[in-house]
């Protein structure tokens, strides 16, 4: 089953797709600004725990770091020096990542999990720079490059639908607070505060992440569910505007689709592209696919590489739940979990500084320390205050000043009543943080 030979025109396909859209993406964050202000305006970034030491290029480097991703998109698309093309992207677009959370989204998750997937996949053995460069290609590749994709997407659609069976979703809270934003849309905004729209937009949400993978993998519902993916993606799009993943999402449908199909509907295109280089006489392989006499390398270690791989992808989004309290309350265990669009945050936080000795606390100005955008994450999110009580102790002791931070917060969920979040007693210059485990002076959940 791993290695059994199969037509490569769906994963060919998703390469180029996948190249324009990460290229879109890199390009798009500089034309838009979401790279001056999310990398080059803050003073320092709100990096991922652990990763102080991976911080933006000084000026306007990230200009060129941005730049560079474009440029590796484009290459990916043509299939030119691919696995240089992808390696180097991953590493970028995994650094930037982890540099900044304060514009975290699990669709830029997935993307640094493609990227290195797509790293090891023969994605470029057809219909790529390189492949005319070498005077031949492969029209095949072997089942697990199907396995790993499909499950990895599989993966997070599921995570998807079971992470909405909450209350505030399910009795519309969420999403009403959602649609509120939206309500001066043109044409669309008063139809999504309908409550009908919304109901529709609650319960398609569930049970379209729950089966769409199963109804693409079904011949008969494919059609119709690639249909009905086209329109729930491209909602996405224009209601949040959440970036490439919509489209990355509809692509993903080029893994399920039929080769024969493919073949047939993008045909003349790939015999245009491959006579140069193969000066086929025969029937065109989009007519009737030829597949490659070639035999299969099998290595039973690429199986169980998989199989671990995608059981830690199922095991993670789960480690919420072996942590205390509620995530929905705590964030602990919330990223990397597919936890995508369930809750709405507001925080008025305030930090102090005492002195040892005096128990005298004055409030600690951080107007010229953040961004209004980090500002609003700092707020509400317990990771966010603690790494800003490790960065105020820090500039303190640049002054030769030795001094404890105390944080007053308070926040509240989904339009709930503000309730205290931070235990004000608390030292937080002196807390350690530990990614597995809660944290006690998180104060406990009010619902």
């Amino acid at each position: 089953m791993w290695f059994k030979p199969i037509d490569n025109i769906g994963l060919v396909l998703w390469r180029i797709v996948f190249g324009l859209l990460i290229a879109l993406e890199s390009f798009g964050a500089l034309i838009t600004g979401w790279v001056k202000e999310v990398l080059i305006d803050p003073v320092f970034t709100f990096s991922f725990i652990g990763f102080e030491w991976l911080q933006p290029l000084p000026g306007y480097g990230m200009y060129g770091y941005y730049t560079l991703m474009g440029l590796c998109g484009l290459a990916i698309m043509l299939g030119y020096r691919y696995r240089w093309s992808m390696l180097l992207f991953a590493v970028l677009w995994t650094g930037s990542y982890f540099m900044q959370k304060s514009a975290y989204n699990n669709h830029y998750y997935l993307l640094c999990l493609l990227s290195w997937l797509m790293i090891f996949l023969p994605a470029a053995k057809d219909l790529s720079w390189d492949a005319r460069a070498l005077g031949k290609s492969q029209n095949r590749m072997p089942s697990w490059v199907l396995i790993l994709l499909i499950g990895q997407v599989w993966i997070v659609f599921t995570y998807a639908a079971l992470a909405k069976h909450y209350p505030d979703w399910l009795d519309g809270t969420v999403i009403a607070l959602f649609m509120d934003g939206k309500k001066n849309y043109p044409i669309i905004g008063p139809w999504l505060q309908n409550n009908t729209a919304q109901q529709i937009i609650i319960w398609g949400g569930i049970f379209f992440d729950a089966l769409i993978i199963p109804a693409l993998f079904w011949r008969r519902t494919r059609v119709a569910a690639f249909i009905l993916s086209l329109g729930f993606h491209l909602f996405n799009s224009i209601v949040f505007q959440i970036g490439i993943f919509p489209y990355m999402s509809i692509a993903f449908a080029l893994l399920f689709f039929s080769p024969q199909s493919l073949r047939q509907k993008f045909g003349r295109w790939i015999i245009r592209f491959e006579t140069p280089i193969q000066n086929k006489l025969e029937q065109p392989h989009w007519v009737k696919p030829q597949i490659q006499n070639l035999s299969p390398t099998k290595q039973p270690w690429i199986p169980a590489l998989i199989v671990v791989y995608l059981v830690i992808q199922v095991l993670l989004p789960l480690r919420h739940h072996l942590i205390k309290d509620s995530v929905l309350w705590t964030e602990e265990g919330h990223r990397m979990s597919w936890r995508m669009m369930l809750r709405a945050r507001k925080g008025i936080t305030s930090f102090y500084v005492m002195e040892p000795g005096t128990g005298v606390k004055s409030v600690y100005p951080l107007r010229d320390l953040v961004t209004q955008k980090q500002l609003k994450m700092l707020s509400s999110h317990p990771d966010f205050i603690w790494q800003m009580a490790q960065k105020i102790k820090a500039i303190e002791a640049e002054k030769r000043r030795e001094v404890g931070v105390y944080v007053r917060s308070r926040v509240s969920i989904n339009g709930r009543e503000y309730s205290p979040l931070i235990d004000p007693d608390v030292n937080l210059a002196e807390e350690p943080w530990d990614a597995w485990r809660h944290h006690d002076w998180i104060l406990p959940s009010p619902f």
